[in-house]
């Protein structure tokens, strides 16, 4: 049975796995996690894929079986050289009051900057008797090489046929949650909210822990599914946040096809008139590439960083 920590107001910490067991990952990725508890000692690691797939939960579930102390930092916050000689350094360099080793969780360290991995390397050697490193990161191509070798690289990306009992096991997972929290729903609803964001299952709780304010997760709230996607990369369109835009493709899962027909029912809301047709060309000239790119996330951000630079908003 999955612990549940009531203190919590949000949902995914709330909810969130303590144990290696309990998180919903395939089996072949369990292994070797399980064999670090069973061992009680954590070697350096790597964990790459996309935003919400877990890889957080499982390196806090492992600090928390095997008992040792550990740090949790974002590298998005806190990217720089000073974080990791004054915080990483001076935690790293003294003795754990529970008498093991120590860990740092470095989120997203594809954040972090090339000078800050660097002495990130020294850290790891100088500090390897006394402490480990987690690093985990959507864009493992961002982290320097000297940090992969020495660390054990485990990709959480799904294959074809690991997709549908991962969807199955998640779907059971969220029906414990909203039966625990007493929501009203229906279930094609919520099966229509997890294909819509899925492998990122943080979002979807969390979206599903929004929805449940409205008293029932029923067919009412399923078009505002799409259109708060869509409003939060206009905005982020129109900030010309780039950060963000590469965020939100990470963690939106969404159809390339259907976005870009959605950015183009909206232009004569976002735009002003003189972008849209330049808008129209370049969603055609992206949306004809779709089909022959190798990677379509990357094939995304273009379309809307030239949507970003190029056009004027509302």
């Amino acid at each position: 049975m999955l612990d549940v920590n009531k203190s919590h107001l949000l949902w995914c910490e709330r909810y969130r796995p303590q144990t290696v067991a309990d998180c919903i990952i395939p089996e072949r990725l369990k292994m070797p996690f399980q064999e670090y508890v069973n061992q009680k000692h954590i070697p350096n690691l790597l964990l790459c894929g996309t935003a919400g797939v877990g890889k957080t939960t499982v390196a806090k579930a492992l600090c928390k079986e095997i008992g040792c102390d550990y740090m949790v930092l974002n590298g998005s916050d806190e990217n720089g050289v000073d974080t990791i000689r004054t915080k990483i350094k001076t935690y790293a360099s003294s003795m754990s009051l529970a008498g093991g080793r120590k860990v740092v969780i470095l989120d997203e360290a594809d954040y972090l900057t090339p000078n800050a991995q660097a002495i990130l390397r020294n850290a790891i050697e100088e500090f390897e008797t006394n402490c480990s490193f987690i690093f985990t990161c959507n864009f493992k191509a961002k982290i320097m090489d000297a940090l992969h070798s020495r660390c054990a690289v485990i990709d959480f990306g799904l294959k074809n046929d690991e997709k549908a009992e991962m969807a199955a096991l998640f779907f059971k997972r969220i029906l414990f949650i909203l039966e625990s929290e007493k929501v009203e729903f229906e279930h094609k609803v919520v099966a229509e909210i997890i294909k819509k964001h899925f492998p990122d299952f943080r979002r979807t709780i969390n979206e599903l822990q929004r929805f449940s304010k409205f008293g029932k997760i029923d067919t009412s709230i399923l078009s505002q599914v799409i259109d708060v996607s869509i409003n939060d990369i206009v905005k982020y369109l129109r900030e010309k946040d780039f950060g963000s835009i590469r965020k939100w493709v990470a963690a939106n899962q969404m159809d390339p096809q259907a976005l870009f027909r959605k950015l183009y029912d909206s232009l004569y809301d976002i735009l002003k008139p003189q972008s849209i047709p330049q808008a129209v060309i370049i969603l055609a000239d992206y949306q004809y590439k779709q089909a022959f790119v190798a990677d379509a996330e990357i094939n995304i951000v273009a379309c809307l960083t030239e949507l970003m630079v190029n056009l004027e908003f509302k």
